[in-house]
């Protein structure tokens, strides 16, 4: 079994220590293979924002995939903004803003969705469509295909659509169509777990909340969510869907939602914690 940890919206410069504590202690606990960092590392994109970042990724023990928010391009530097938006998330991250990490048991697909003429709302492109597309048709059967991106590619509440990934529709249609089983977002400081039907196969978008900053989201409680898919299990149905139509051997298996007490053994195994938001999935 591996595990992956997703973080979101560490937004560096407004950290609080005891919970970035708490949620290096818990990487040691579940020691991941994989950590995602899905976008606005930092408040403002200076360099000691983007170096404490890195000296906290160092800390969780395992390979990093991140990719850059909103938050990640200098805002009022106009010239750093327009001419090198990226360089100083390069400088702490490196310059591939669009990493992709393959291993036996997955396939993470990073997308960066920011754009420099755009404040906050983020943009797939058709070539970015296409790309992604391509590589998980690439995966072989026994991978999970996740696709990471910031902004959300499905919302759950009205007041958020504003929010959506310009260019979600399009995306969504093409990656069911490739196989995709996982979008990975942040952004909207709101976690959640929901299930897109109608298209070629059922997905599911999983989005995180603000690990580490005090720049929680009215409302909503900084918890972290723990998931746990074993490999070979048999049990009965559960009654939550399966995370796919079953043309996926390494998804073939019952599901659960972080929000559900009670789960099958065979089921996605989930808990609510109080050191941080973000997703550790084994698979």
């Amino acid at each position: 079994m591996s595990v992956v940890l997703q973080i979101s919206d560490t937004h560096f410069g407004t950290e609080v220590p005891q919970v970035l504590e708490a949620l290096v202690s818990l990487a040691a606990q579940q020691k991941p293979d994989l950590v995602i960092l899905s976008g606005d590392i930092t408040q403002r994109a200076r360099p000691v924002q983007f170096r404490a970042a890195k000296a906290f990724a160092d800390r969780l023990g395992a390979p990093l995939l991140a990719v850059p928010g909103n938050h990640d391009i200098a805002l009022f530097d106009l010239w750093a903004r327009l001419t090198r938006p990226y360089a100083r998330y390069a400088a702490a991250f490196g310059s591939d803003t669009e990493p992709t990490y393959s291993s036996p048991q997955c396939l993470v697909i990073g997308v960066n969705t920011t754009r420099a003429w755009r404040h906050k709302n983020g943009e797939v492109s058709s070539a970015q469509i296409d790309r992604v597309a391509r590589q998980l048709r690439a995966a072989t059967a026994e991978q999970l295909r996740v696709v990471v991106v910031h902004q959300p590619l499905a919302v759950t509440e009205d007041r958020d659509r504003v929010n959506l990934l310009r260019g979600h529709a399009g995306a969504l249609k093409e990656w069911a169509a490739a196989g995709a089983d996982l979008l990975l977002g942040g952004h909207i400081h709101l976690p959640y777990t929901l299930a897109i039907h109608g298209l070629a196969r059922r997905m599911w978008v999983v989005q995180a909340g603000t690990a580490v900053s005090s720049r929680t989201r009215p409302g909503v409680t900084r918890r972290q969510k723990r998931s746990t898919i074993p490999r070979q299990t048999k049990a009965a149905p559960n009654p939550v869907a399966g995370l796919n139509n079953g043309t996926s051997p390494a998804l073939n298996r019952p599901l659960c939602t972080p929000h559900q007490a009670r789960c099958t053994p065979s089921a996605l195994q989930c808990r609510a914690d109080d050191t941080g938001s973000g997703l550790a999935l084994g698979a």
